[in-house]
């Protein structure tokens, strides 16, 4: 029997769009954002994407960039995927794009994320792309249960610090 064809590409979040990521992290997310996340990611350009999967908007990615005591980092604000289009490379698209967007950027020292204890799906897959736990935050979430989060990151290269 032949393979299933499907067709995965990124896609460009604008203000004719905007709601479609609202109901998309609604559906993925156990936390609501605000209205100013939204107007924040209109301004984010590469650093944020759809996933479309035949034509269908299907999943998301939210990064912006920071600076902490000369250090480079990538903060991925949110990644995700509706429930029946994971294990099919969603997740992993969007995530190579970050990882293409953080060498585009240059001198990114560190991708980091934050992730719900409880959520080892999440885990399990950044730790397949090398991202470990650094830290868990008790009481990151104030809405959902468990609270905690842990802080994941990959580091891209040792940050260069100049020493006096």
């Amino acid at each position: 029997m032949p393979k299933p064809q499907f067709r995965m590409e990124l896609g460009e979040i604008t203000l004719h769009n905007i709601k479609q990521l609202r109901k998309l992290n609604a559906a993925v997310f156990p936390i609501a954002y605000t209205d100013k996340f939204y107007k924040d990611v209109l301004e984010l350009g590469e650093l944020a994407k759809y996933a479309y999967f035949n034509d269908i908007v299907v999943g998301g990615v939210c990064c912006r960039v920071e600076t902490e005591a000369m250090v480079k980092k990538l903060y991925i604000m949110t990644l995700g995927c509706l429930a029946a289009y994971r294990r099919l490379g969603v997740g992993t698209m969007l995530l190579k794009h970050v990882l293409a967007m953080a060498e585009q950027l240059k001198d990114v020292d560190i991708i980091y994320l934050h992730v719900q204890t409880n959520n080892d799906e999440a885990l399990q897959f950044y730790k397949k792309f090398d991202f470990f736990i650094t830290e868990t935050k008790e009481g990151y979430y104030k809405t959902v249960e468990p609270a905690d989060a842990y802080v994941l990151q990959k580091t891209l290269k040792e940050p260069n610090y100049i020493l006096d």
